[in-house]
């Protein structure tokens, strides 16, 4: 039985100095240059939590609009949505499901197994370029992405931390957005206290906490939704005790998922 990760307190510092991405761009240099900016250094225990949309845009994960086709499909549903039908197009050709569609939003399982409005597609702080209608796609393998980038930390600095990269998303029942990990690496990101005890000292019988999403969301206040232009934060004190587990552990397998 694995002790508690609640601290008694957590730090969390947004990154200063991180430029604006583009593709090719070295993730790892521009947060190593952050850490030095803000003044500290990385310590073995550090979660470092990096925003989707600079990910993305350093994998070059743009799309010209321009180029895109719409099928028949695409059509139908751009109808019932009020979508272009070429971003609806995007949306069908990364997800394996929809699940509602209305006006304004597309609802669908995303090919990493996520549910996500629009397939997470998104043209907010994206920086125009000519006459290109770009929009944007999330990482193509988040937790592989977060494997690499903490080996590349790790070799350059000598320290073992771990990595989570998060996006917003909505919430069934819930107004507003909250963080979530799209892709994790060295850290519990699943924590099962299955068999633990209460203060009462009944067992627990189901309770799984979801510590990477924990992370993402504290994270996702100090990054901000619109222009804050902080999309690394650092955040240390947490007791990682467990077996490390990927952000993918956090999907819910759809025979067990209710509320689709």
């Amino acid at each position: 039985m694995s002790p508690s990760l609640s601290p008694a307190k957590l730090q969390l510092i947004a990154l200063p100095g991180i430029p604006l991405v583009k593709p090719g761009d070295d993730l790892a240099h521009f947060i190593l240059g952050g850490v030095a900016a803000a003044d500290e250094s990385l310590s073995t225990g550090d979660v470092l939590v990096i925003a989707q949309k600079i990910v993305s845009k350093a994998e070059n994960r743009y799309v010209d609009l321009r180029q895109v086709t719409p099928s028949a499909r695409a059509r139908e549903l751009a109808d019932l949505c009020h979508k272009d039908p070429r971003l609806v197009e995007l949306i069908l050709s990364e997800s394996d499901e929809v699940l509602r569609c209305q006006p304004g939003i597309v609802i669908v399982v995303h090919r990493l197994g996520i549910i996500f409005a629009n397939a997470g597609i998104d043209s907010s702080n994206v920086e125009p370029e000519g006459e290109a209608e770009r929009v944007l796609l999330v990482p193509q393998d988040p937790d592989g992405t977060c494997r690499r980038l903490r080996g590349e930390l790790r070799e350059r600095s000598g320290v073992d931390l771990a990595v989570i990269i998060n996006d917003s998303v909505g919430r069934a029942w819930r107004n507003g957005t909250v963080g979530i990990a799209l892709g994790a690496s060295g850290l519990p990101s699943l924590h099962d206290l299955r068999g633990r005890r209460d203060l009462f000292g009944r067992s627990l019988v189901v309770t799984q906490e979801g510590i990477a999403d924990e992370l993402a969301a504290a994270a996702s206040l100090l990054q901000g939704q619109a222009g804050e232009g902080a999309p690394v934060v650092l955040i240390r004190g947490l007791k990682l005790a467990g077996a490390a587990a990927n952000a993918a552990a956090l999907i819910r397998p759809k025979a067990k998922d209710l509320f689709r």
